[in-house]
């Protein structure tokens, strides 16, 4: 199998017709499921499939055995014969037994939204991190389902014992094998996560040289195709890679940009998020999606003319909340409002969010305003402060010389006097030698 594409590799390239199955437990939940099938439609359209087929299933409980009910299972079934199916893909995540089941009853590949985002990651990679993590994360899936990918074994031995005996001996074998491979993955997953935390080593002395420069950080986060990368060329002129497609960046880039008042900051433009990410996913790329964790400020941008973009903006913070990034100072960033029909949505996102601000990446239109806001939240970040410490606290005066910005520095008996603007992170921890400044 090809690195991170599951069974989608198994595809002749003529055969591209996509049969995509959503589901929703009551009529008040369709829409939703039809706006996650428009999505699973982009994902498709992405990987360079076409989606001929969507169809929305009542599902009051879920089959253990195929996931929907037997109904469906015929329905679906049909459609695949009269509509030429090459492939069908479930929106929700379906346990291997259920995709075996499945492909008996369609004669089909059939796959999840999951092995979907993989093939799609593994297309779009380029860095040699972010194809480790991709091929980390397809192992990782794929380990459940090595007995299917075995399959071809008792193919290849038919005819060649007869009887009982025989049957017994093919059991054997395949278990055989099936161990075997199980453990070539095991090696494999762990080599690729020692590759990890040595890309990850390289990246942390990136972090401790531009944190020693003192200059601000900010990561440009966002749900898919909201166009952070537009907006950092339109910012940067970045030459960042733009296409109208789901996950067109996948490595992250950083440039530096001069605000209008003189300040340097650094621009990082991230992965973008995605309702339903799986979890392999997030943690395979958690070194990637740390370079918002490690920014000081988050620029949340947000398509406001995509009608899901409510469910988008809360599918990004919950991906922030898992990164435990929920707290860094944020401005959130409306884009493509000049595509919006009406206002309607743009004043609820802007009474929902605070610190908002309305723009055009493509246009470059409204980028004053969000770069007044980025200066407006750097001055935040740190504190002018006046402090006494005693001689017997000097690892805290150290710090406070590494950390902080010195204005003056007097010694006092046997106290230290500094005037000094620091970081609001060091606040806490010299909040008991404060003296307040000179009027």
């Amino acid at each position: 199998m090809e690195q991170g594409q599951g069974r989608l590799v198994d595809l002749e390239p003529e055969h591209k017709r996509a049969l995509l199955v959503g589901t929703y437990k009551t009529t008040g939940e369709k829409g939703a499921c039809n706006d996650q099938l428009a999505e699973l439609e982009s994902l498709c359209n992405t990987y360079g499939l076409i989606a001929a087929v969507q169809i929305a299933c009542p599902l009051r409980a879920i089959e253990s055995a195929t996931f929907i009910g037997t109904g469906k299972v015929e329905e679906i079934r049909l459609s695949v014969i009269e509509n030429q199916i090459d492939i069908v893909i479930f929106d929700d995540e379906i346990s291997p037994q259920q995709q075996r089941n499945l492909e008996k009853q369609f004669e089909k590949i059939t796959i999840d939204r999951t092995e979907l985002i993989l093939g799609v990651f593994a297309q779009r990679a380029h860095s040699r991190e972010a194809k480790i993590q991709i091929e980390l994360a397809n192992l990782k899936y794929q380990m459940p389902r090595l007995r299917r990918m075995w399959t071809h074994l008792s193919r290849q031995r038919t005819g060649g014992g007869g009887g009982s005996g025989g049957g017994g001996y093919l059991k054997g074998e395949g278990e055989k094998q099936i161990e075997i491979d199980r453990r070539i993955v095991r090696s494999r997953i762990d080599r690729l996560e020692k590759g990890l935390k040595e890309v990850k080593k390289g990246r942390e002395l990136q972090r401790r040289a531009r944190k020693r420069a003192e200059i601000p950080i900010f990561a440009i986060v966002g749900y898919t195709n909201a166009g952070k990368s537009t907006l950092m060329n339109a910012l940067t002129d970045a030459d960042v890679l733009v296409e109208d497609k789901l996950f067109a960046t996948l490595d992250t880039t950083t440039r530096k940009f001069t605000l209008p008042n003189r300040q340097e900051i650094l621009l990082t433009d991230t992965v973008g998020f995605i309702r339903k990410i799986p979890h392999l996913l997030v943690a395979s790329f958690k070194s990637t999606l740390e370079e918002a964790i490690q920014a000081d400020i988050l620029i949340h941008l947000i398509d406001a003319s995509a009608p899901a973009a409510p469910a988008q903006a809360e599918a990004t913070l919950q991906v922030i909340k898992e990164l435990g990034a929920e707290k860094l100072p944020r401005i959130t960033v409306l884009n493509k409002v000049d595509q919006c029909p009406t206002r309607l949505l743009i004043d609820r996102l802007r009474f929902k969010y605070p610190k908002t601000v309305e723009i055009s990446a493509l246009n470059k239109e409204g980028l004053e305003n969000l770069t007044e806001a980025m200066i407006r939240e750097i001055a935040l970040l740190r504190k002018q402060i006046r402090l006494r410490i005693p001689q017997s606290e000097y690892a805290l005066v150290s710090e406070v010389l590494r950390e902080g910005k010195v204005i003056s520095c007097e010694y006092e008996e046997n106290d230290f006097l500094l005037e000094v603007e620091i970081p609001k992170s060091l606040e806490r921890k010299v909040v008991a030698f404060e003296v307040g400044l000179e009027p």
